[in-house]
């Protein structure tokens, strides 16, 4: 799975940079490669067998493969979203750098000490992560916003 994944990660990268994407058959071709390997996985870890003990209450208990699997297959969309659409990167790891300093105040502090704070909080990281995806100097956007003159990425109506 992880090679299929980078195989469509090399590819649309390169397709992204000759401004043309996938077409149709494709796509189809990743999603049957896709689609068998999940069935692949899905043979070589089968649900747990029914045990002659007394029955416990909720669902059995499944493997992490199985239950990965089982994500895999649920979210397939989701999970090649970035195949589908040139705009949605590959990983999430924008994300997961927003959420960081978040998670770096709580950790130091505890907590913020008022709804306001927390919300200027929040506004500054935003504009700081907005000015860095945009390639504007952070400070020059800090400075602005005391101006008067927030940066404002340009809108995307293509």
């Amino acid at each position: 799975m992880i090679d299929l994944m980078l195989e469509i990660k090399r590819t649309a990268e390169e397709r992204r940079s000759i401004d043309s994407w996938f077409d149709p058959a494709e796509v189809e071709r990743f999603e049957v490669r896709y689609d068998q390997i999940i069935l692949k996985g899905m043979l070589e870890n089968p649900p747990p067998k029914k045990s002659d003990r007394p029955k416990k209450r909720g669902r059995k208990k499944q493997t992490a493969a199985k239950n990965l699997l089982d994500r895999l297959s649920e979210y397939r969309r989701e999970v090649l979203a970035f195949m589908y659409d040139p705009v949605v990167p590959f990983d999430n790891n924008l994300v997961e750098r927003d959420i960081r300093m978040m998670k770096v105040q709580q950790k130091i502090s505890g907590t913020f000490r008022s709804k306001r704070g927390a919300d200027s909080f929040c506004r500054i990281r935003g504009d700081i992560s907005t000015a860095r995806k945009n390639s504007v100097s952070v400070l020059d956007a800090i400075q602005g916003a005391f101006e008067g003159r927030p940066y404002v990425p340009p809108s995307d109506t293509s």
